[in-house]
């Protein structure tokens, strides 16, 4: 299905970086328009080819990898859809396509390009932006990866990113004291002697992070008016009436529509009840409250989510409307069904392939939340029209459904 459009070209090899002079250009000054502290650890003597992992909370990210790496080769994954309107360059400044959540065989292929051409390879194992600033999955393939290429692991933690412009918002906040290390995590000498688990605890590990916690660990205050506006598309059920889809925001204010309460949040990133009652003070622990929730209905077997969508199609750079269809979300994985040009279709994603979804709020303006699916040749743009749902549900029952029925092994 879709054989008449055209497909990414997965099978092109990377390019040589040519244009890093230039992407440190444009990187530099909105890095360094953030006061940022930089620091590299155990990073002497550490020269390319290495793998470099980034924790990812905003394009921020990327701008910073072109600046601290700077002037070293540097070969990034990226998803498709940042190749949107501007492939030529990111292949030029070294862009890897991938389609998210997709074994893909051919990437490896190109990772191991990278490493032979004595390269760096930057990845964001994550791969999407963290929701609230914590940790998102990181498959433990990541880890067979490591040591399959046997060179040095790098680190790149950074903080401030999410309080700057969260994915809910991207607002950018202009926030000063952003900080980045760079960090030698794992020498070639050690990874030969690790095994698979333990190099899986030790990047597990490093990337433990909370934005909220370092916000008021480093007293750094966003005074942005609107700083409060889209974080119900995160916190999308209330605690103290638990209806779902309920929640709004406005200014510096969450509100649930259901039962009325309010919460202020604060300009270091706390939330505060108007009733003097505050269930959740920190956003993560909000979060996490309702994945406990989600987990609940999974585990009882009563967890099912279907509506009809709108689905777009990004086979190449280039999104086809392929109008309406429905979907299906349960147990068994996802299930997109639709008719293009008079011919049935369906997508199937089971559960067992499927650990994790990339999700957007209000992408590109269009028609809203949506949910986007992969496959190895194209990418499927799913909004639901029905009146009230969360697509962080949907993300969060997506890792709950893996978790609860492979025990956990990703």
């Amino acid at each position: 299905m879709f054989e008449e459009y055209p497909k990414f070209d997965m099978e092109m090899k990377p390019k040589t970086p040519k244009l890093r002079f230039l992407s440190y250009l444009i990187a530099a000054p909105t890095v360094y328009s953030h006061k940022p502290k930089m620091r590299k650890v155990n990073m002497k003597g550490v020269k390319p080819p290495y793998i470099l992992l980034g924790n990812h909370n905003a394009f921020l990210d990327i701008q910073m990898l072109s600046v601290i790496n700077f002037p070293h080769l540097m070969n990034y994954v990226i998803a498709i859809d940042g190749f949107l309107g501007r492939e030529m360059f990111l292949r030029h400044i070294g862009g890897i396509c991938k389609r998210k959540f997709t074994t893909d065989t051919k990437l490896v292929e190109h990772i191991e390009t990278v490493i032979k051409n004595k390269h760096i390879l930057a990845m964001f194992p994550e791969a999407r932006y963290s929701l609230c600033g914590t940790t998102a999955i990181i498959p433990k393939s990541l880890a067979r990866l490591c040591k399959h290429l046997n060179v040095p692991v790098v680190t790149l933690i950074m903080h401030g990113h999410h309080i700057n412009s969260p994915f809910w918002n991207l607002h950018n906040r202009k926030i000063k004291g952003i900080e980045a290390e760079l960090k030698c995590l794992i020498t070639k000498e050690e990874l030969q002697d690790m095994s698979i688990d333990e190099i899986d605890e030790r990047i597990q590990h490093e990337f433990i992070y909370d934005e909220y916690a370092w916000q008021k660990k480093n007293k750094i205050p966003v005074t942005y008016e609107g700083r409060a506006e889209g974080l119900h598309k995160v916190l999308y059920k209330c605690p103290h009436c638990d209806k779902e889809y309920y929640m709004s925001s406005k200014g510096h204010t969450l509100k649930c529509d259901a039962c009325g309460k309010t919460w202020d949040y604060s300009i270091y990133g706390e939330l505060t009840g108007d009733d003097g009652v505050t269930e959740f003070s920190h956003i993560p622990d909000w979060y996490e409250w309702e994945r406990d929730e989600v987990r609940k209905e999974v585990e009882a077997g009563t967890y099912h989510f279907e509506s009809e969508v709108h689905i777009d199609l990004l086979p190449k750079d280039k999104f086809i409307p392929l109008g309406k269809g429905k979907l299906v979300h349960d147990l068994d994985g996802f299930k997109l069904t639709g008719i293009h040009k008079d011919q049935p279709y369906e997508v199937v994603l089971p559960s067992k392939s499927t650990y994790g979804v990339h999700i957007e709020y209000e992408y590109l303006g269009k028609y809203g939340d949506c949910v986007d699916l992969n496959t190895i040749d194209n990418t499927y743009y799913v909004y639901p029209e029905c009146e009230r749902f969360s697509v962080t549900k949907i993300s969060l029952a997506t890792e709950e459904i893996y978790k609860y029925k492979f025990k956990g092994k990703i």
